[in-house]
C-alpha cells in the first residue's frame, strides 16, 4: 500500500503537466483570435442599411481587437453570391458574414442555391431589426389598416402596390398581408427604389411595404401616409404607429433582420468571442444612438437564439413564396 501511494504521488505532477500541456493550445487559440485581418462579407452593395451596419461594426471590432476588419461588399442574386462565398470560406473565424433576412428566403425563391442556411453556417448573433412600414399614397381613402382592408375587399384587384422586385422584403411582406387578410392587390415590381418611391408619391401605385430607414423622411414630410409597422412590436422611430397585428391582423409579424454568421464548424471559442464582442459593441451608447437615429433597432442575443430564429423563418417564408408564386431563376 505504501508503494502504491508513493507511485501515486510521483505520477500526479506528471499528470498535471500533461493536462496543462493539452489545455494550453485551446486557451492560446482563444487569446490569439483574430491573428490577422478579418474579412466581413456584406450581402449587399455599399450605401444600403446592411452596409451601414457592417461598416459601423467593422470599425468597432477593429478598435476592440487591434486587427483590421475589412468590409467586403458582395452583392448579387439577392444575397446568394455573398452567402456562397462565406459557405466555402475557411472556418477559422477570419471570414464572417453579415446578411439580411433574404438569407432564409432565397432557398425557396431561387430554383437552386449553392448553400444551405442551416448546414453551411455557424450562427453568431442577430444584430438588428429594420421594420417594414405599410405606407399609402396620401389621397388613398384609408387611414387605418382596417379601412384599407375594407376598401380593398370592396374593390378587389383595383389597387396596386410597389416593391423593388420579386422576392424582396416589400413583395413578400405584402403577400403575407394579402394572404392573412384575404384581399386582392396587384403587384408592381420596380428595379430601382427611387422609381418605386416616386410612383407611390405620384399616385401611380397606392401601397408599399418599404423598410423604415428609407421611408422615414418621406413619411415625416407627408409624402407617404404610414398606416402600421410590420414587426411584433412598435418601432421607436414611429411610436404612434400600431403594429399590423394591433391594427386588425392578429399574429402578423414580418421584420427585416440582419445577422452575423461564420462558416460551419467554426470553433466554439471563436463563435463565443465573436458573439460576446458583438453584443458588447451593440450596447455602446454611440452605436445605439447612431443606429436608432436611422430607424434600425438593435437586437443582439445568443448564437442559439439566432439558430432558432433561422430555423423558424425558413418554413414561414417558404409558405409565403409558394402562395405568392414568386420565383427568381
Amino acid at each position: 500500500m505504501i508503494g502504491q501511494h508513493a507511485r501515486g504521488t510521483r505520477i500526479a505532477p506528471a499528470a498535471l503537466i500533461l493536462f496543462f500541456a493539452l489545455a494550453a493550445p485551446v486557451h492560446g487559440a482563444a487569446q490569439d483570435y483574430p491573428a490577422r485581418p478579418v474579412r466581413m462579407v456584406a450581402a449587399f452593395a455599399p450605401g444600403g442599411s446592411v452596409d451601414v451596419v457592417a461598416r459601423l461594426l467593422a470599425q468597432k471590432l477593429s478598435e476592440r481587437w487591434g486587427q483590421q476588419v475589412v468590409v467586403d461588399n458582395r452583392p448579387g442574386a439577392g444575397g446568394n453570391v455573398s452567402a456562397e462565398i462565406v459557405a466555402r470560406a475557411p472556418n477559422d473565424g477570419h471570414t464572417i458574414y453579415i446578411c439580411s433576412a433574404s438569407f432564409v428566403v432565397n432557398p425557396s425563391l431561387y430554383g437552386k442555391t449553392l448553400y444551405d442556411p442551416v448546414r453551411d453556417f455557424a450562427p453568431v448573433s442577430l444584430v438588428s431589426l429594420v421594420q417594414n412600414v405599410l405606407v399609402a399614397h396620401p389621397a388613398l381613402p384609408a387611414k387605418s389598416v382596417n379601412e384599407l382592408i375594407a376598401l380593398a375587399k370592396a374593390k378587389p384587384g383595383q389597387f396596386h402596390y410597389a416593391s423593388t422586385g420579386n422576392g424582396t422584403s416589400g413583395h413578400l411582406v405584402m403577400e403575407l398581408f394579402k394572404s392573412m387578410t384575404g384581399i386582392d392587390l396587384v403587384h408592381v415590381p420596380y428595379k430601382v427604389i427611387g422609381q418605386a418611391q416616386a410612383d407611390l408619391m405620384g399616385g401611380q401605385v397606392s401601397l408599399w411595404f418599404p423598410t423604415a430607414p428609407g421611408a422615414l423622411p418621406h413619411i415625416q414630410a407627408g409624402r407617404m401616409r404610414a398606416l402600421a409597422v410590420a414587426g411584433a412590436q412598435r418601432s421607436p422611430a414611429f411610436p404612434e404607429l400600431p403594429t399590423v397585428s394591433e391594427a386588425g391582423v392578429p399574429g402578423f409579424e414580418a421584420s427585416t433582420w440582419y445577422a452575423l454568421l461564420a462558416p460551419a464548424n467554426t470553433p466554439r471559442h471563436i463563435v463565443a468571442k465573436l458573439n460576446g464582442d458583438l453584443v458588447r459593441i451593440l450596447r455602446l451608447p454611440d452605436v445605439h444612438g447612431r443606429l436608432t437615429a436611422m430607424a434600425i433597432e438593435i437586437v443582439g442575443g445568443s448564437a442559439d437564439d439566432l439558430a432558432r430564429h433561422i430555423r423558424s423563418e425558413i418554413p414561414k417564408w417558404a409558405r409565403v413564396v409558394k402562395q405568392s408564386g414568386a420565383r427568381v431563376d
